[in-house]
């Protein structure tokens, strides 16, 4: 039998959570403080022209943003000479990939979430079918795109934003950063413009709007929509639930 932690009374085990609760409002804090500083990195231009092959053909890097102003590319190893081949991309980057959240919540933030690897576009389609990928972009690169930026031979996340047709990368995230992402949240936090929620520590003219707002079900995002009535109604009531709660706990 393992040496298991204390069998205690609910009043107990109430004490010790709010205890461990401070802390991880700590580590909140410092994350959120560690992602303004991500949004103060200065930016890198890029100046090669990139191309990727795409299930339509060639592709820009450009092309990887779909439009949006800030793209995060993915460098994911499936090609031969990485264990599972053919049949399976690496294990790691496989469970990274089972991770990957609905793309309309973070596309509606103007971001573009794309896989890159070096496997032929035929194998790239036949893993996404059978794995249950097909929401994931999912390109080929051909060129030292992998080796420039720092994840030829490891994973890691790429940031990337766009002026016009101007390209700047702006973060990397790799070894077990990786851990953590998957969600809208850590992928908007690694990104130059962050949340973009009026709350957040941003640089001056960066987009900001109420947080909760721009949410909305998968399928029902409209560019340049105002939020749901109903979900602005229903969003104020929790914050000012959670404020009250809150203030009680801090007298």
């Amino acid at each position: 039998m393992p040496n298991t932690p204390p069998i205690v009374s609910p009043q107990d085990w109430e004490a010790a959570r709010e205890q461990l609760l401070a802390k991880e409002k700590a580590l909140t804090r410092a994350r959120d403080a560690l992602a303004a500083e991500r949004r103060r990195m200065p930016w890198m231009a890029v100046e090669k022209a990139y191309v990727f092959d795409g299930p339509s053909g060639k592709r820009s890097l450009l092309d990887l943003f779909e439009g949006r102003r800030q793209l995060i590319v993915y460098r994911a190893f499936f090609e031969p000479g990485v264990h599972g081949w053919p049949e399976h991309a690496c294990i790691g980057c496989s469970l990274g990939a089972d991770q990957v959240s609905n793309l309309a919540h973070l596309n509606a933030r103007d971001t573009t979430l794309a896989y890159a690897s070096r496997a032929p576009q035929a194998d790239i389609a036949r893993l996404k079918g059978r794995m249950g990928w097909a929401r994931i972009p999912w390109y080929t690169i051909t060129d030292s795109f992998d080796a420039d930026f720092g994840v030829d031979e490891w994973h890691g996340h790429n940031a990337f934003i766009r002026d016009g047709e101007r390209i700047f990368r702006t973060y990397l995230i790799n070894s077990r950063g990786d851990e953590a992402m998957g969600t809208v949240w850590s992928y908007l936090d690694m990104t130059a413009l962050g949340r973009q929620e009026i709350w957040e520590d941003s640089p001056e003219g960066y987009p900001k709007d109420r947080p909760y707002k721009w949410w909305n079900w998968n399928e029902s995002y409209v560019p340049n929509a105002a939020p749901d009535p109903k979900w602005v109604q229903v969003s104020d009531a929790g914050e000012a639930a959670f404020r009250k709660r809150d203030a009680g706990t801090a007298a």
